[in-house]
């Protein structure tokens, strides 16, 4: 039986967020069902592709939501996950830092209040 794409999203959101990823979708599916199936659609796609491994891909997601900004909640699921496929605390540091001089202080800063939140949760600090 051949996967469908919601099938192969959801397997590797799980894979890579466990319960947050789950509980985004299920929050999202709340609100609208064809948008909830679309986000776990196209993360398949996305993270399925060739060429960068799971790890590179949370490390371009972290600084992306960190540079644009007003993502926190974004920030907070794909810093559990970079921490889920194996990024270690100091590397998800590392990426604030480098981000400052191409996002700011103040973005860097509202990025490291929610990277230490799940830093909490997970009892890292």
């Amino acid at each position: 039986m051949k996967e469908t794409r919601f099938n192969i999203g959801m397997n590797t959101l799980k894979q890579i967020d466990g319960l947050h990823g789950e509980e985004v979708y299920n929050t999202i599916q709340e609100i609208s069902p064809a948008i909830a199936d679309l986000l776990v659609e196209l993360f398949g796609d996305i993270y399925t592709r060739p060429n960068l491994d799971f790890k590179e891909r949370e490390l371009i997601t972290l600084a992306s939501l960190l540079t644009l900004g007003g993502c926190e909640a974004q920030l907070k699921v794909h810093t559990n996950a970079a921490l889920n496929v194996g990024i270690a605390p100091e590397q998800i540091v590392e990426v604030c830092t480098h981000c400052i001089p191409y996002a700011g202080f103040p973005r860097v800063l509202n990025a490291l209040f929610t990277v230490k939140a799940v830093f909490e949760e997970r009892n890292i600090l």
